[in-house]
């Protein structure tokens, strides 16, 4: 079973910037793309950018464009969202989401959460 491991988040002001990774085990061949989503108290889950792995092609919800930026690093199946900007409504926890092949060779893996980080912005 993959393993996706969230880091970087924390306490910031209004206007500041984050940088969160996220690491997932196994073979990054595997790994089809990689999402962040992010989830208040009460509220559901959002997805706010996500990258395909083979074509690095990727996706921002309208609220983030121009202040997000997703990457990755293939090799080291890492996937990183740089914040800017940052606003008070962006406080939310912000969870890491793999999708996997759906090739013979990556048989047995499931598409995978982490835990997710706490981002939290003073106003």
């Amino acid at each position: 079973q993959v393993q996706v491991v969230e880091s970087g988040g924390g306490l910031a002001q209004t206007g500041g910037s984050l940088r969160l990774s996220c690491v997932a085990s196994g073979d990054p061949w595997c790994t089809a793309a990689m999402n962040w989503y992010r989830q208040e108290p009460g509220k559901v889950r959002e997805l706010v950018a996500g990258i395909r792995n083979r074509n690095n092609m990727t996706n921002y919800v309208d609220a983030v464009k121009g202040r997000f930026t997703i990457s990755r690093d293939k090799a080291k199946n890492t996937v990183y969202l740089e914040i800017n900007k940052l606003r008070p409504e962006d406080t939310a926890v912000y969870h890491c989401h793999v999708e996997h092949e759906k090739h013979i060779i990556c048989r047995g893996y499931t598409d995978a959460w982490g835990q997710g980080t706490q981002v939290t912005v003073s106003s």
